[in-house]
């Protein structure tokens, strides 16, 4: 098993003139300490306009100053919104972003979260599946070839050579958010790594793991030539600490994580600068559904997490990405939480990786058969299918609305 690092780069007010410029350099301070310590991967998101959730607008610029202070751990855009971004623009930083970290991209493909991110780059909520199946058609192979034109109906690229090309060729390797559980087959039928939250119990895992690794053995239908990535890597809450209430005590910021984007899911927009979700935060803590606390999180002593990661492996998780930089988690707490944790419990998960590997090529030869589990019952939704192209009507409606600023 591998292991990764989460950030959002989450700021809750109360804001000081130095608040931002201090969540960044400590949030280097920290991957650079997770370098030091053996960690895998390091990944970075991409969000816009969502104050306190996540101040973590331009990941490239982040991961590049990362790159600089780091020598092994892998750099992930968790991911790039491929739907407020324009391909050749994301080719060109993916691309020079590779180079400066002598080949340590992991390029994650996203299509962004909510209305207040997608609708003031002039995306629908309602169309992003397709924008950003065309933008992967027009922007990935701009990693390999010299002349390159598309012609769709969400962009249009004259003959161009992008430059300059990755060192990992033909690209990185690629993955896809999977914010729901239902993404995780789309991810395995599009061949790309799937991204995702990490599940209620063994079984759960089982089940999607089985689900996702089948449908890849299925024959991937991938949107244009790109290599194929058989990878799920899970997301969970993270704190280590000497007692399991310690821990807890450590990591409120797991469960602000929750609430804010739940709030701008189900809220937003909402005024600009006229919120405090920290405020309303510490409201919902004292309701009944604020009080209960989740039990499957990689939150606790050493012990408590090597029990909840034993069932990870033994499901066949490729990678757990640890998310520690939370709501008003501390700097010094999350530091700690990292060379504990690096410590008492990573290199025993780390040590049976070619076992695991060994395991994962057999799957993928056909040697080794996986049950073919329901996972239904394991389903928070069954919104996301594998998308049908878009009927005309459909596409019309959108190209008005591009036009005239109106939800059509």
């Amino acid at each position: 098993m591998r292991f990764g690092i989460f950030y959002e780069h989450q700021l809750p007010r109360p804001w000081g003139p130095d608040s931002e410029r201090r969540l960044l350099h400590e949030s280097l301070d920290q991957i650079e300490l997770a370098d030091r310590l053996g960690y895998d991967y390091a990944w970075e998101v991409e969000h816009h306009f969502l104050e306190e959730y996540s101040h973590s607008s331009a990941p490239e610029v982040f991961l590049g100053a990362a790159s600089q202070r780091t020598r092994n751990i892998r750099l992930g855009h968790g991911i790039v919104q491929l739907t407020t971004n324009h391909p050749a623009r994301v080719a060109e930083r993916v691309s020079t972003l590779d180079l400066v970290s002598n080949g340590r991209v992991e390029l994650g493909l996203g299509e962004g979260s909510s209305v207040t991110e997608l609708h003031p780059f002039g995306v629908r909520f309602r169309d992003k599946r397709i924008v950003w199946e065309e933008a992967v058609r027009a922007c990935l192979p701009m990693f390999w070839e010299q002349s390159w034109e598309y012609h769709g109906h969400y962009f249009d690229f004259p003959l161009r050579n992008v430059v300059p090309k990755p060192l990992q060729k033909p690209h990185p390797p690629l993955w896809i958010a999977c914010s729901q559980l239902d993404t995780i087959k789309y991810a395995a039928y599009r061949g790309m790594g799937a991204l995702c939250f990490k599940f209620v119990d063994l079984e759960a895992a089982r089940a999607w793991v089985n689900a996702y690794y089948n449908t890849f053995l299925q024959g991937p239908e991938t949107l244009c030539d790109y290599r194929t990535n058989p990878n799920l890597a899970v997301v969970g809450g993270f704190m280590c600490c000497a007692s399991d209430e310690e821990a807890q005590e450590k990591s409120d910021g797991w469960t602000f994580f929750q609430f804010a984007l739940q709030l701008y899911n189900k809220e937003g927009p909402f005024d600009p600068g006229s919120n405090d979700f920290w405020q309303r935060y510490q409201e919902w803590k004292r309701t009944p559904e604020g009080q209960r606390r989740t039990e499957n999180e990689l939150i606790g002593s050493p012990q408590t997490i090597r029990d909840r990661l034993l069932e990870l492996e033994r499901s066949h998780v490729d990678q757990v990405i640890l998310l520690n930089q939370a709501g008003k988690n501390t700097h010094q707490d999350i530091c700690a939480s990292l060379e504990l944790f690096a410590r008492e419990v990573m290199p025993e998960f780390q040590a049976r990786e070619s076992e695991h590997q060994e395991w994962k090529r057999g799957v993928l030869a056909g040697e080794i058969e996986l049950e073919a589990i329901d996972t239904e019952p394991y389903n928070v939704t069954s919104r996301l299918k594998p998308s049908r192209p878009p009927s005309e009507e459909a596409l019309e409606a959108a190209k008005a609305w591009r036009r005239n600023g109106e939800a059509v």
